[in-house]
């Protein structure tokens, strides 16, 4: 062990901390690994933990009052589990946001939403064109007294694109609708 002005040193096999009370191991080194053995590990650095390669860790909690940020600033950022990943927030919203698509792929199973409102926002509304029907009202023209639309009809593209349509009393949904031919 040398103690200098600069630094402290020491050659051996194996390096240890113990508490004063009890003897528990609260650091140890060898040539192997590094085992840090309290029962809290804080990184006070204003850049936070920085790993070279894997985490193994069954949990992972932020200080009271302050968020957790999990952050990958120029790759992607993994999550694996052979029994599956749960992301849930018990007592507010969760929010997932990307710059350009976001997936939801299920291999073997389904894709499952439960809630009592489900939404789509900024769907394409696309036109309703009445040449083949029937029916008087579709062929009037449009006047300033007219009700304002406010039903309309989910509709699907061949290529998978929603879009509504103005609904009526049958499926105005057109797979040559604009929209189709357009995206």
């Amino acid at each position: 062990l040398i103690s200098g002005a600069d630094a402290v040193e020491a050659q051996c096999k194996r390096f240890e901390v113990r508490a004063s009370e009890g003897g528990k191991v609260l650091f140890s080194a060898d040539e192997d690994e590094i085992v840090i053995g309290a029962d809290r590990l804080k990184v006070t650095g204003t850049e936070g933990a920085v790993f070279g390669h894997s985490v193994e860790t069954p949990h992972i909690r932020a200080e009271p009052s302050q968020d957790l940020k999990l952050e990958s600033p120029t790759r992607s950022l993994v999550m694996e589990a052979p029994r599956g990943v749960q992301v849930s927030a018990a007592a507010g919203d969760l929010k997932a946001t990307c710059r350009k698509e976001l997936h939801l792929q299920s291999t073997e199973g389904e894709i499952f939403l439960n809630a009592d409102t489900i939404r789509l926002g900024n769907l394409p509304v696309g036109s309703f064109s009445s040449s083949s029907s029937t029916s008087s009202s579709s062929s009037s023209s449009p006047s300033s007294s007219a009700p304002r639309q406010t039903i309309y009809e989910l509709c699907i593209c061949p290529n998978g694109k929603l879009y509504l349509s103005p609904a009526g009393a049958d499926s105005t949904c057109q797979s040559n609708s604009n929209i189709c031919l357009w995206s």
